[in-house]
């Protein structure tokens, strides 16, 4: 059974921290690149980072570029989203998802802006950052 279990969601003020976890299971995780989406009310789902170990790259939206970092390990199947300085924009659910192999650049950021045929989704976490 394909998994994509997210964690460390919560209240955090703004200019403060929170790290995300993704943990995968039920596929071959390097074969995939896992990213994080996010959505509040009212808003369609953002793709706002993702990486792919096969192309050991890592895209970012503007939203969050040089707040947030993506990591990955692999070895527990495993992919975190550091929040820096969040602000309250930033509130939403977080969701995960894999997608199977993106073999480019451009492929990783298409699926970042058009997620409609990802292959897995997690069931989301909230982040609520407070002013």
């Amino acid at each position: 059974e394909v998994q994509l279990v997210e964690s460390g969601g919560g209240l955090v003020q703004a200019g403060g921290s929170l790290r995300l976890s993704c943990t995968a299971s039920g596929f071959t995780f390097d074969d995939y690149a896992i990213g994080w989406f996010r959505q509040a009310p009212g808003n369609a789902r953002e793709g706002i980072s993702c990486i792919s170990s096969t192309l050991n790259i890592t895209y970012y939206a503007d939203s969050v570029k040089g707040r947030f970092t993506i990591s990955s390990d692999n070895a527990k199947n495993t992919v975190y989203l550091h929040m820096n300085n969040p602000k309250p924009e930033d509130t939403a659910v977080y969701y995960c998802a894999a997608d199977w192999g993106p073999t480019s650049t451009l492929l990783l950021t298409q699926w970042m802006l058009y997620p409609g045929e990802t292959d897995y989704w997690g069931q989301g976490t909230q982040v609520t950052v407070s002013s």
